[in-house]
C-alpha cells in the first residue's frame, strides 16, 4: 500500500515526475515559439530574408546602371575595337568595362533600392508568404493557384506602390508620386504579371522544394533590374 500511495511512494512519485516533464516540454516549447517568432508578444525580425532581398536588389540595380552606361558608351568606343584583336586589345575591353562599372556609378540609387529590399521587401514578402502558408497549408492544385492569384492581385501591386513611393521619398518628390504613378505604375504591373505567373507556376510544379528559393532569386535579380530601370527612367 505505501509503494502505491503513501507520501512520496512510486505512484506519486511517478505522477511527480509526469508533470514536472510535461513543464519542462512546455518551457521548451515557449521558448522555441520565441526564437521563431510565433509566441509571446515580440517581434522577431527576418535577417536572413532581409539580407537577401537587400542584396538582390543591389545586384538587379548595379546590372540596370552598368547596362545604361555600357550602351550609351558604346557607340563612343565602337571604333577602338578590331575584327581580330590582340591580347592588348582585350586589356583595353577590360580596363573600358571596368572603367564604365567603376565611373559614374550613383551610389545613392544603389543605397535607395538595397535599403527597399532589406527593410520593405524582404521582411514584408516573408510575412505575405507565411501567412498564404497558413491559410493555405496543403499542397493541392486550389491552393497553389489561389497562391499564385493572390501573389499577382495583392502582392504585385502592394510592391509597386511601395517601391514607387520609398524611391521618390528618398528623392525627394512625393509631389511627383501621382503622376509616377499614373505613368509608370499600371504598365509595371501588367509586365510584372507576364513574368511572375510563368514563373510561380513553374517554381510551384516543375522546381523541387530544395531548389525553389534560388530559383525565386534568380527571377527576383531580374526583376529588380526592370524595376530599378522603371524607376531610374
Amino acid at each position: 500500500m505505501k509503494a502505491v500511495s503513501g507520501g512520496n511512494g512510486e505512484f506519486w512519485g511517478w505522477k511527480w515526475e509526469h508533470k514536472r516533464r510535461r513543464i519542462k516540454q512546455s518551457k521548451a516549447s515557449k521558448s522555441s515559439d520565441s526564437a521563431t517568432g510565433g509566441g509571446g508578444g515580440g517581434y522577431w525580425f527576418p535577417l536572413k530574408q532581409a539580407v537577401t532581398a537587400g542584396a538582390l536588389a543591389l545586384t538587379g540595380d548595379t546590372v540596370a546602371q552598368v547596362t545604361d552606361r555600357w550602351k550609351k558608351n558604346k557607340p563612343s568606343k565602337r571604333h577602338s575595337y578590331d575584327q581580330d584583336a590582340s591580347q592588348n586589345s582585350n586589356d583595353n575591353q577590360v580596363s573600358d568595362f571596368i572603367g564604365i562599372f567603376l565611373s559614374d556609378h550613383d551610389w545613392l540609387r544603389a543605397l535607395r533600392m538595397t535599403s527597399y529590399g532589406f527593410l520593405l521587401y524582404g521582411p514584408g514578402s516573408y510575412a505575405w508568404y507565411q501567412y498564404l502558408d497558413r491559410c493555405l497549408p496543403k499542397q493541392t492544385v486550389k491552393n497553389l493557384m489561389l497562391k499564385v492569384l493572390l501573389n499577382q492581385i495583392v502582392l504585385g501591386p502592394s510592391v509597386i506602390a511601395v517601391v514607387f513611393a520609398w524611391n521618390n521619398l528618398w528623392q525627394g518628390k512625393l509631389s511627383q508620386l501621382p503622376e509616377k504613378y499614373q505613368r509608370d505604375a499600371l504598365p509595371t504591373l501588367l509586365y510584372g504579371f507576364r513574368f511572375w505567373i510563368p514563373v510561380s507556376v513553374l517554381n510551384f510544379w516543375a522546381v523541387p522544394i530544395q531548389a525553389r528559393v534560388a530559383f525565386m532569386s534568380t527571377g527576383s535579380i531580374f526583376w529588380n533590374f526592370c524595376l530599378s530601370s522603371t524607376l531610374n527612367k
